[in-house]
């Protein structure tokens, strides 16, 4: 049968079985409208039909949580009144079909999702992955997606402050744009996505609807990549960050107006689910006029408007006396805005369209009814031959392995990167790209906000509970090197096709450690995102979750640690468990061996808790602290050589402990007699000073070779 004969259903991507669940949920054939609503509420982007039975197991819940996963972004109690709203979004496949647009429109629609919550957004980060540099579509892909997440930021107005970036032949055929943004808000600005009460009118904000992003997101995110679905794909996204800018001062005004009931964002499923999801929270009905709609291609049909993901509208629910007020503010902002539906009595989403009704359905059962799959799991066979194969040392010279570490493009500089973005707008930022985490400060307090977002497909392929949990305890970690603790954790869960019984276990391990992780620290998940069919032919990515961590400085170090304050003469002390020589996993194994094998060490929970609080409170004393982790110690001691143009001397000769990259371990500089650190938990392993790194009895590397080393991993390649 070919894909124009096939039943409508199916060419809009339901099985036979969900076709039958809206037969029974309407008792009646579905019209074509409500068939491309069902279909895209109950994709796997907007349902998370494979995922939801696990994710249940994250813990949600503590005293600063406000708002919890379930609506457009997590919120949480900084105090003295202040909110922070946390979401991370992925635009994978989008960004594959078109890295510039797909990765620039995965930032408009993270910002959205913060502003729609009424707060303002004040930071980015971008976690992206992509294939080895060696290829040419890599590069292109790698340059497109960078050149996107600036082109819009940068014009939008909020700052890029941070991030990961890694390179596996694993994202090949599917690189990974997982995109996050933090908000700020007074506790009386906060917004829900909720359809208020009958009579509650429905204005639609913002850009003019086309036919661009039809089934973007939604179906593009819940199918995988293969020579038949080149002919198929769906249109991605155009973005306006301009348009985008006014939108969020028009309805930052609106909030600070009390002008609203709820506002809801038109992301992934459109109209579908800015209708849809605000009356089934409300348990009321809504009538729609597709009429209304203001529309920037001629003859759309009602499945075209309902589906369309064009970017940079939200829709307000708006008390009716304040109808007026709304639409002069986005006249005043220079933002198209149209009535356009009604809240009702009942449950029932009402849409016309030429006067005639082409929907009528239960408005919570495209949420609420969505199927649930239990889909079946296995543990691969091949997962224990990689572990019982144990990862073999290095016997290169270790100022050679170094070398080659500085030289990866996943361990050398970012600054390619990071200097395409405006990382100083609001001149908040205080510790910004290229830093463990980024801390910045809420203007007026002393109160700082510290960010950190982590991901390793290598630890996650080898041990995914083990990976998974070792990410909120580096996340967490990197955090308290600011100052600040651990306070909630958002999640964007990167996996392959989740109709793969292997696949499914390495997400419902991933789910446990990473709740096994949280729950030992105490930190709620608030929020999150799954991306599965990340697979191209057949070939699944790495599982790739990404954690997304907020800590709170309160208050913030008066000079909080930085990697560019080493001075001449300061002791290197490492603190946290004493490694162990195990590699697997490591970037040395990968660029080194050229390998993937072996079982990661396991994280310590007790050892976790005991080094994150002795970490936030050496922040206030020291004047360099530096988690130790890819590339290990040897890494992390060049890495502040190279910012703050010092040598050091390392007194460890062995491989295994300097490229290790067990959990759980900082570095720490400062002068002598200085600081008390307690016994068992540090280890003096150098001093700071000179114009060379020496590791224990290797040649030294001289600074200029060190820094020009890690500052042309990636612009060497990129230059082809």
């Amino acid at each position: 049968m070919t894909t124009a004969t096939q039943p409508l259903h199916r060419r809009l991507g339901m099985t036979d079985e969900e076709h039958e669940s809206v037969l029974g949920l309407l008792g009646r054939e579905p019209r074509p409208a409500e068939l491309a609503m069902y279909s895209v509420m109950w994709s796997e982007h907007c349902s998370y039909k494979s995922s939801r039975a696990h994710l249940r197991r994250f813990p949600t819940e503590a005293p600063w949580v406000v708002v919890g996963p379930g609506e457009n972004a997590g919120v949480v109690d900084l105090g003295d009144g202040w909110l922070a709203a946390l979401r991370i979004e992925s635009h994978n496949h989008p960004s594959f079909v078109e890295p510039y647009q797909g990765a620039a429109t995965g930032v408009g629609g993270i910002l959205r999702d913060v502003f729609t919550m009424g707060a303002r957004p004040i930071a980015l980060w971008d976690q992206i992955r992509f294939g080895p540099l060696d290829d040419a579509r890599n590069r292109y892909l790698f340059n497109g997606v960078v050149s996107g997440i600036a082109g819009y930021g940068n014009a939008v107005g909020v700052p890029t402050v941070g991030g990961e970036i890694e390179f596996d032949p694993c994202y090949s055929g599917n690189p990974l744009v997982n995109v996050m943004c933090l908000g700020l808000l007074r506790r009386e600005q906060l917004t829900l996505g909720t359809a208020g009460t009958p009579g509650t009118v429905a204005v639609l904000l913002g850009r003019a609807t086309g036919r661009d992003g039809i089934g973007g997101a939604s179906v593009l995110a819940s199918a995988s990549f293969d020579d038949e679905s080149q002919e198929k794909r769906p249109s991605v996204q155009v973005g306006d960050p301009f348009e985008e800018k006014k939108l969020i001062e028009a309805c930052l005004e609106m909030y600070e107006s009390g002008l609203v009931a709820g506002v809801q964002d038109l992301g992934a499923a459109g109209l579908s689910c800015a209708t849809s999801e605000p009356a089934g929270r409300a348990g009321v009905g809504l009538d729609v006029d597709l009429d209304a709609v203001h529309v920037r291609e001629s003859g759309m049909t009602a499945p075209e408007l309902l589906m369309s993901e064009s970017q940079e509208r939200m829709m307000a629910f708006v008390p009716s006396q304040n109808v007026d007020a709304v639409l002069a503010i986005a006249h005043r902002w220079e933002i198209d805005s149209a009535v356009v539906g009604t809240v009702r009595d009942g449950a029932t989403l009402t849409v016309r369209h030429r006067g005639e009704i082409v929907a009528e359905v239960p408005a919570a059962s495209l949420a609420d009814d969505a199927p649930l799959y239990d889909r079946p799991m296995q543990r691969p066979d091949w997962i224990d031959d990689l572990q019982q194969t144990p990862a073999r040392s290095i016997e290169d010279d270790p100022s050679d392995v170094l070398l080659r570490l500085l030289d990866d493009p996943a361990i050398g500089s970012t600054a390619w990167v990071h200097e395409q973005y405006d990382h100083m707008l609001f001149l908040n930022t205080v510790v910004g790209p290229g830093s463990d985490a980024s801390l910045t400060r809420i203007r007026g307090t002393e109160k700082g906000l510290a960010v950190s977002t982590d991901g390793n497909g290598r630890l996650c392929h080898l041990d995914p509970r083990a990976g998974s949990a070792r990410l909120v305890y580096e996340a967490a970690l990197n955090v308290a090197v600011t100052g600040a603790l651990p306070l909630a954790v958002v999640d964007n869960l990167n996996f392959g096709n989740p109709e793969k019984p292997e696949v499914m276990w390495q997400f419902r391990e991933s789910v446990e450690g990473i709740s096994e992780a949280c729950d030992a620290l105490g930190i709620p998940v608030i929020g999150g995102n799954v991306s599965f069919y990340n697979e191209t032919e057949g070939v699944d990515i790495h599982p790739t979750p990404v954690v997304g961590l907020l800590g709170l400085a309160d208050p913030m170090p008066g000079q909080p640690p930085r990697l560019d304050r080493a001075a001449e003469g300061m002791e290197i002390w490492e603190i946290g468990p004493a490694p162990t020589s195990n590699l697997a996993g490591s970037a040395a194994q990968r660029v080194i061996h050229e390998e993937l094998r072996g079982r990661p060490t396991l994280p310590d929970p007790d050892a976790a808790r005991q080094v994150i609080g002795l970490t936030s409170g050496l922040a206030h004393q020291v004047p360099v602290l530096h988690d130790v982790s890819d590339g290990g110690l040897a890494t992390s001691v060049a890495e502040v050589c190279i910012a703050s143009g010092i040598g050091a001397t390392v007194d460890v000769d062995d491989p295994g402990y300097l490229f290790s990259e067990d959990p759980h371990r900082v570095i720490a500089m400062f002068h002598p007699g200085k600081v008390d650190l307690p016994a068992g938990m540090a280890r003096r392993v150098g001093t700071m000073g000179g114009e060379s790194l020496t590791l224990g009895g290797s040649p030294p590397i001289d600074l200029e070779t060190l820094t020009s080393t890690h500052r042309d991993a990636i612009p060497r390649r990129m230059a082809g």
